[in-house]
């Protein structure tokens, strides 16, 4: 998405050069979200972008990975030789976290590719009994989707609670029923001791046989090509450290999506986003960096959103709520609509609805311009955001 989004944009804003986009798969590129929806469930034979790539001059390397970075010489090597550049934009995205010692198990999955969706598909289609381990974001779209073909599903968190990296407690703990709802079950506190072909086996003794596990338990910047290479790498999570125009450390080097952080002014502090969005905002400001000049590109400091649709839900978040200091519900968390809204000193910061887009709308508009909210209106559920605004 992020590569793509960026050669497109260096069009659109008027760049002529050579535009050589590279990716280590084979496939024509693609967009992800249809993977753990209408690919999975073969509804779909693929997600191929709708995107002319001759007509706009942009020349496909397709399965040809990136090996390392020569900054010096401005020289990307790849498995298929050496690429020389003037700008390089790094687009390598995230690859998912696997379990110890289940590398080379043929019924142990991830949901990454087009080829680890149609991988998946038979099982899907032969109702076979599959165990998630991770209830996060694609563990909770996985379940569904396996649910909704018919699959016996047993969802394994280590967490007290689902989303536990991604949602304060007490706004993801009535998510758990949604689990039972759908006829999945979930067991959480459950830490995985060891996977074998057929079974998963939990620390407290527990072994749930499984014709399938499939682990969702994150991802992490796909970084390690750039050993070496003088691009500065976060310590903690190895995501390229960007400047407020996705520069990197090295000049004329650039990088964008999810294989890359960067500071947030509106949030006081560096930001790692691994959601589709930011694979679509970034390369508007890369490209228009490159185009421009960097001494004019934009800053980039995006309100950052994503959605997931999971157990019959539409779920939408808005925004960044690590350092909120009230948190304000609207509407019953029980029922099938409601939402919540984190305030820093009044202003609002960050949103989650569920089943309430209208909510994420307005809110995601109210947070680009620091709104602050009468919490008291804003509280009532029956009262649009946009008129709890002080």
């Amino acid at each position: 998405m992020a590569g793509v989004q960026t050669a497109v944009a260096l069009r659109e804003q008027g760049w002529r050069g050579v535009i050589t986009l590279v990716g280590d798969e084979p496939h024509a590129p693609y967009d992800r979200p249809p993977l753990s929806k209408a690919v999975l469930l073969g509804k779909a034979d693929g997600s191929a972008f709708d995107v002319d790539f001759a007509a706009l001059g942009i020349d496909l390397l397709l399965g040809r990975r990136a090996t390392g970075l020569a900054a010096a010489s401005q020289v990307v090597e790849t498995d298929g030789g050496p690429l020389p550049y003037d700008h390089l934009v790094i687009a390598t995205g995230a690859e998912p976290v696997t379990l110890p010692g289940s590398a080379g198990l043929p019924d142990v999955h991830v949901l990454r590719t087009l080829d680890d969706a149609e991988r998946l598909r038979p099982v899907l289609a032969g109702q076979r009994e599959i165990v998630v381990v991770g209830a996060g974001w694609i563990g909770a779209e996985f379940a569904t989707a396996a649910r909704e073909a018919g699959c016996p599903v047993t969802v394994v968190e280590a967490a007290d609670r689902p989303l536990a990296g991604a949602l304060p407690a007490e706004v993801a703990a009535p998510m758990a029923g949604w689990y039972e709802d759908c006829g999945a079950r979930l067991r959480t506190g459950a830490k995985v001791a060891a996977v074998t072909d057929g079974a998963v086996a939990l620390s407290d003794g527990t072994t749930l046989t499984a014709d399938a596990v499939v682990v969702g338990i994150g991802a992490r910047p796909a970084t390690s090509w750039l050993a070496g290479s003088g691009v500065a790498l976060s310590p903690e999570d190895r995501s390229v450290l960007a400047d407020e125009r996705l520069r990197t450390s090295v000049p004329r080097v650039y990088a964008v999506g999810d294989c890359a952080s960067f500071p947030s002014a509106r949030y006081g502090s560096r930001l790692l986003i691994h959601h589709w969005d930011n694979a679509l905002q970034g390369p508007r400001t890369v490209a228009a960096t490159i185009a421009r000049g960097e001494a004019e590109g934009p800053l980039y400091d995006p309100v950052p959103y994503f959605w997931s649709e999971q157990f019959g839900r539409f779920v939408q978040y808005a925004g960044h709520h690590a350092g909120a200091d009230e948190t304000v519900w609207r509407g019953d968390p029980a029922s099938a609509a409601w939402s919540v809204i984190w305030l820093r000193e009044g202003v609002l910061v960050a949103l989650l609805a569920v089943g309430r887009p209208r909510d994420l709308a307005q809110g995601r508009k109210l947070i680009e311009r620091g709104a602050v909210l009468d919490r008291h209106k804003a509280a009532d559920a029956s009262v649009p955001l946009k008129s709890a605004v002080l």
